[in-house]
């Protein structure tokens, strides 16, 4: 077994379609085949169920595809490990991102540490939440940051830091005649909502405040990246429920911040790594991701938005 069977079987998985995977790789269809069937004898299990229709993984192709995607990770890191000393670092954190952390904390991290401790390099990962559980089990990050506490047992959950929520309301909705909204009045209307397979912890915080009443609410539209959730907001789709943080990073002048009535819920972000002794490097990178960011007060006005 080596690297091309590796990539032959990865294509394959990822596209479940022989001839996308052959023209992603650049190869005929017949050598990508090939391959398959040569890692397939070598493993002594088939990984495909192919007919004329459809590509599927096997039950041994599904436990397959868990490890091998960490077999590019390790030498993805290595790599980067070996430039990271090439270039001068005495030391290296690597740290995985899921679900759309808060770019004014991650970038208030980011040059606290980069000013505190020029000699450790930051390498960060975008990836999903249940891959960023395997690679911190498995070592292949030090930490991770996450809108998720349910991380399992062998990892742990620190909150890092709150951002105030609030309703993204199109800039002429007859909810802004309201300073702050009732929970019963932005449920009247439909949601944009977060995608919960995409954005596991966030979506379940947001679930958590909706279901503080009996209203069912009613969802417009299921997104996956903050960009789009403002977009289709701004086009009238529906209210979307972000935080504070994220809505003026977009900055979008056809929408308006409005908190909602009452005690104002938080959206929390968990810093997680594996349960035991952490690294010095790594005890002072979540010292710095505990310490409140600099920022406007929680009970500021959130009547914000460009041009208003």
């Amino acid at each position: 077994m080596d690297l091309r069977h590796l990539r032959c079987f990865l294509a394959v998985a990822e596209e479940l379609h022989f001839a996308r995977a052959a023209e992603r790789l650049h190869i005929e269809q017949s050598p990508l085949s090939r391959a398959i069937k040569e890692l397939e004898e070598e493993l002594g299990a088939r990984l495909f169920d192919r007919n004329t229709r459809s590509t599927r993984l096997t039950r041994a192709g599904q436990v397959f595809m868990d490890y091998v995607p960490r077999v590019f990770a390790a030498l993805t890191q290595a790599r980067d490990s070996v430039r990271s000393v090439s270039a001068g670092y005495q030391g290296q954190l690597r740290i995985a991102l899921s679900e759309g952390i808060s770019q004014a904390r991650l970038t208030a991290l980011l040059s606290r540490c980069r000013e505190e401790e020029p000699d450790t390099e930051i390498r960060l990962y975008e990836v999903q939440l249940s891959q960023q559980i395997r690679g911190l089990e498995s070592d292949l990050y030090d930490a991770g940051l996450s809108q998720s506490s349910e991380v399992g047992e062998t990892l742990l959950s620190i909150p890092a830091w709150n951002d105030p929520m609030v309703v993204a309301v199109p800039r002429r909705h007859p909810l802004l005649a309201h300073k702050t909204l009732p929970l019963d009045e932005v449920l009247r209307y439909p949601l944009v909502l977060f995608e919960s397979g995409a954005c596991e912890g966030c979506s379940r915080q947001v679930s958590r405040v909706l279901r503080a009443t009996d209203r069912e609410p009613i969802v417009a539209e299921l997104v996956v990246s903050q960009d789009l959730m403002v977009t289709l907001v701004a086009a009238g789709y529906g209210l979307g429920i972000s935080t504070e943080a994220q809505v003026s990073t977009s900055c979008h002048p056809e929408i308006v911040m409005r908190p909602l009535a009452g005690c104002t819920p938080v959206l929390t972000t968990y810093l997680i790594r594996r349960i035991g002794e952490p690294s010095a490097a790594l005890q002072r990178f979540v010292e710095r991701a505990l310490v409140p960011a600099p920022g406007r007060a929680a009970d500021e006005a959130l009547d914000t938005s460009p041009g208003s």
